[in-house]
């Protein structure tokens, strides 16, 4: 694991370094004061998730979803749930698509909901459909680099 890493803010999209160490004690952005590792996933737009996927040096799970999807807000309690438990590790966000048509095609979405974990600027791995909190979080640890 590097001693420092890079994470873009959730709220104003600022970038901010900070030690590893810091990773559990709830870091806040040096630019608006919003946290850096928040105990819930974060929405993202299109060109905020392009920034995070690109500077972000802690692995990034983004959930592709739809407010219309079934499925989709069947597993956001669960999406919830892992984020509590991956908090410091990995940082989970949400991309609502049909706000967002453009963030399906960036990433070839084919349905939803879809899980896509990013690592220092790449895709590392996805997995579609709904899943439980159990599931989410073996797929993060399991595909995040250590």
């Amino acid at each position: 694991m590097p001693s420092t890493h890079t994470l873009i803010c959730p709220s104003c999209t600022a970038g901010n370094r900070l030690p590893a160490a810091r990773l559990s004690d709830g870091p806040k952005c040096g630019t608006c004061g919003a946290r850096l590792v928040p105990p819930k996933p974060f929405e993202l737009d299109p060109a905020a998730l392009k920034k995070s996927v690109k500077t972000d040096t802690l692995p990034l799970l983004v959930d592709f979803w739809a407010p219309w999807c079934g499925p989709c807000r069947m597993m956001a309690p669960e999406f919830e749930k892992a984020a509590q438990a991956l908090s410091g590790a990995v940082r989970l966000a949400k991309v609502n698509t049909q706000d967002f048509p453009e963030a399906s095609t960036a990433y070839a979405i084919r349905g939803i909901p879809a899980l896509l974990l990013f690592d220092k600027g790449r895709e590392v791995s996805r997995l579609a459909g709904a899943r439980p909190a159990a599931d989410i979080i073996a797929f993060a640890r399991q595909n995040a680099p250590a």
